[in-house]
């Protein structure tokens, strides 16, 4: 037997996960790392921190499962997107990594809906928000100029650990979506926006396709991780890219929703020409030519676990979640809107924040935790609305995260989205992917379609109920007022929070 490893080097730790020709997941090891926030709204990781856990988990993973390293075939990776990382001529980190979750860019948003005008969406698909890499780019060319000029090509996060596996330099286009430096349909560095912003062509790196070979271990990091010298490494994708590749997302006609901290809502794509008015991502796939429409919410499982920790605290989701299917959808009048943190789709909001509406005394505990369910449910339906408003058909949806993990948040999924839901088997997120971009690199098969139908399993589907569809659909209309409405209210608020 031959195995393939997927690496998912994630913002609080990396995850390998090794997988034999069957797609069985025979073993997986974790390591974390730290995030600094030097600063209010910085966030930042050490890129020596991701090479050193990744070599550790890998001998970790190699030791537990007791598989000799002459079996593995390749390794590829999923990652953390949009975070920069500058290297000197000499490839020496130039500062530590700025992280997609750090937010001190706004300015630099502002310059580039300035400069760039209709541009922007017209070249990169995507509105210029704060987690983006150029953003980060020009905030370093305005408060760091020395570092830039001395910076002679930027990565991201997963590219580094790559670089420093093989020492080759790559981006695959899946990641390089997430730059705003792409033309994302003629798949090619924008010429264009560098030359706007004074920026290089030259830092921007080679790109290829995810499942590319683009090198061997070298034998340095082979000591350190008990690969042997050689071994094949693949590009791999964007984080999401692959987690759709882990749930099966390579069909028109697919969808992913996955509630994590955050929420995700992300529809298969394969014409370049899809216009969504930047009113979600639209991201090259990990799947060549092909691409994926994503929308966003900020505080999907945040939602919950805040729900619990102030209502709750040392209670399992099992307890809290208790009783909630007795609840009639709607929760008996009560909506809750899931803006704890401010909104991303289809409101890029930092302000607005969550409000119970309907609240009255009759209202228990189990009502209350059944609408925070219901509202992070209408969060992502309106990605999906954008998706069906663009001419999308969405009718099949796989659901991961904690979403999936209880059968009456799943039914609520299919009832709200009116949608078929489906729960995988085995849940092993963009992990999973990464590995079927090895596998399918290996040449085990045809297709990333036939690595799929081997590796991802459906468990069982939800299928819309029309009573309940029938309710959703009306309270919808009134969850989607609820933004407007507090809107105002909330930015008064503001200057109280403290």
């Amino acid at each position: 037997m031959s195995y393939v490893i997927g690496i998912d080097l994630g913002t609080s730790s990396v995850k390998a996960l090794l997988v034999d020709r069957d797609g069985n997941v025979v073993g997986e090891a974790s390591r974390p790392y730290p995030l600094l926030h030097e600063q209010p709204g910085w966030s930042e990781q050490r890129p020596e921190d991701w090479v050193r856990e990744t070599a550790a988990a890998l001998r970790e993973l190699l030791d537990g499962a007791a598989v000799n390293p002459e079996l593995i075939e390749g390794v590829s990776f999923s990652g953390q997107m949009h975070g920069l990382v500058l290297l000197d001529k000499d490839g020496r980190v130039l500062r530590n990594a700025i992280l997609w979750n750090d937010t001190r860019t706004t300015a630099q948003c502002r310059k580039i809906e300035r400069t760039l005008g209709e541009r922007l969406l017209s070249v990169t698909k995507n509105a210029a928000l704060e987690g983006f890499t150029l953003p980060k780019l020009l905030w370093v060319q305005e408060h760091e100029p020395e570092l830039l000029a001395k910076a002679a090509v930027f990565l991201l996060p997963k590219d580094y650990l790559r670089y420093r596996m093989t020492g080759g330099l790559h981006m695959d286009y899946s990641d390089a979506a997430g730059t705003l430096l792409l033309d994302v349909a003629e798949k090619r560095w924008s010429a264009d926006i560098c030359a706007a912003f004074g920026l290089d062509p030259a830092l921007c790196p080679p790109l290829v396709e995810s499942f590319d070979c683009v090198g061997g271990v070298l034998p340095e990091f082979a000591e350190q991780s008990g690969l042997l010298p050689g071994t094949k490494v693949f590009a791999g994708g964007a984080d999401n890219a692959c987690g759709a590749l882990g749930a099966g997302i390579v069909r028109e006609g697919a969808a992913l929703a996955s509630i994590g901290t955050s929420g995700v809502v992300l529809t298969y794509e394969n014409d370049r020409t899809r216009d969504f008015g930047g009113k979600v991502h639209f991201f090259n796939h990990a799947k060549r030519d092909a691409f994926y429409a994503m929308g966003v919410t900020l505080a999907a499982g945040y939602s919950l676990s805040w729900f619990r920790n102030t209502f709750a605290a040392g209670e399992s989701y099992d307890e809290l979640l208790k009783g909630t299917g007795q609840v009639p959808p709607g929760s008996r009048g009560l909506l809750f809107t899931p803006y704890l943190v401010g909104e991303r789709t289809p409101h890029a909001d930092a302000v607005i924040r969550a409000s119970f509406i309907g609240l009255d005394g009759a209202h228990t505990r189990t009502d209350l935790a059944r609408a925070v369910m219901e509202g992070i449910t209408f969060s992502l339906h309106e990605s999906i609305c954008l998706f069906r408003e663009a001419g999308k058909t969405v009718d099949r949806i796989v659901s991961i995260g904690g979403g999936a993990k209880n059968d009456v948040w799943l039914q609520m999924q299919a009832d709200v989205f009116n949608a078929e839901v489906i729960r995988l088997k085995s849940e092993q997120g963009p992990a999973l992917g990464a590995a079927m971009l090895a596998a399918y690199g290996c040449g085990w098969f045809a297709s990333l379609e036939a690595c799929a139908d081997r590796f991802v399993a459906a468990d069982r589907s939800f299928f819309p109920q029309p009573d309940a569809v029938r309710v959703y659909s009306e309270l919808f209309s009134v969850y989607k007022q609820v933004y407007q409405q507090t809107k105002p209210l909330n930015e008064q608020l503001q200057r109280f929070r403290k």
